[in-house]
């Protein structure tokens, strides 16, 4: 997602192209969780607008296609994996990770199905695994050493923070039934780890939620790792201004951690028309 509404005219210009939107969006984060991909596969004008539109250095971690994962679980799904390789092709190394979520009720029983999938991919792409099944954290060791196998990452969506209280915000209370009640894991599998963030609306108990992570992406960062940090809160409102927050506190702990590009400056709004 790198179009909101409540964002438009504060970190986006408007009116504006989706492609405005997408640039803007650039200016201010340097990577972008694809969703919309979960929903449908899009089509190949789409993606070469956003491959068009799209700093060189800036990442696509985009979510397989809920037909593959959620409907054929992974299994005969040839076709339309065909269709969607073939849809994102423009955007070339700026796919920095193809992404599987896995429904609730895909468990350790299933793992053989997985590992089938990922050795059957094609070379070229980084894979990202997440899961929400309860049994993969109480006793993670064969998903972890199956993903390590195939050089796989394992996303955590950390939502402690957000379940720590109940909501106070129509948003927070929407996602409240939505979100998934996922424990804490803060371990990598490769060098390129994925975490899915979810705060709070109020950013205070949002950066106070973080904390761990920050110190956690300093540490992988002087072990040689590259990881990328997806921050979230329930109505996102502020989340552009959030992740660079969070890039600035890992920063203070890794200085040489390269500072994300400056904001584009949004257009002077125009004067609006008098009768004198």
């Amino acid at each position: 997602m790198w179009s909101l509404k409540s964002w438009q005219g504060r970190f986006q210009p408007h009116p504006a192209t989706p492609g405005d939107r997408l640039r803007a969006y650039a200016s201010w984060c340097n990577a972008v969780e694809g969703n919309t991909t979960f929903y449908a596969i899009p089509t190949r004008e789409t993606v070469e607008s956003w491959a068009a539109h799209a700093p060189d250095d800036f990442g696509f971690v985009l979510k397989i296609p809920k037909i593959v994962t959620h409907e054929r679980r992974l299994i005969d799904a040839d076709e339309p994996l065909a269709a969607f390789f073939d849809a994102i092709e423009p955007l070339k190394d700026r796919t920095q990770a193809l992404w599987i979520q896995l429904p609730g009720a895909f468990g350790p029983q299933d793992l053989h199905d997985l590992y089938r999938f990922l050795r059957r991919m094609p070379a070229g792409h980084r894979w990202a695994v997440e899961v929400r099944h309860p049994e993969f954290f109480a006793d993670p060791r064969r998903l972890e050493e199956m993903l390590t196998a195939v050089d796989a990452e394992w996303v955590p969506f950390d939502t402690t923070t957000f379940f720590a209280s109940p909501p106070t915000s129509d948003a927070e209370r929407d996602a409240w039934t939505k979100k998934p009640r996922m424990p804490l894991r803060e371990h990598a599998t490769t060098a390129r780890p994925i975490v899915r963030y979810l705060g709070r609306d109020d950013s205070d108990r949002t950066i106070e939620g973080w904390q761990k992570w920050v110190r956690t992406t300093a540490e992988w960062l002087r072990e040689g790792r590259a990881p990328t940090v997806f921050v979230h809160t329930p109505d996102n409102a502020d989340a552009p201004e959030l992740c660079r927050r969070f890039h600035d506190e890992v920063r203070a702990l890794v200085p040489e951690l390269e500072p994300l590009p400056d904001p584009l400056p949004l257009p002077e709004p125009e004067a609006p028309l008098t009768l004198f």
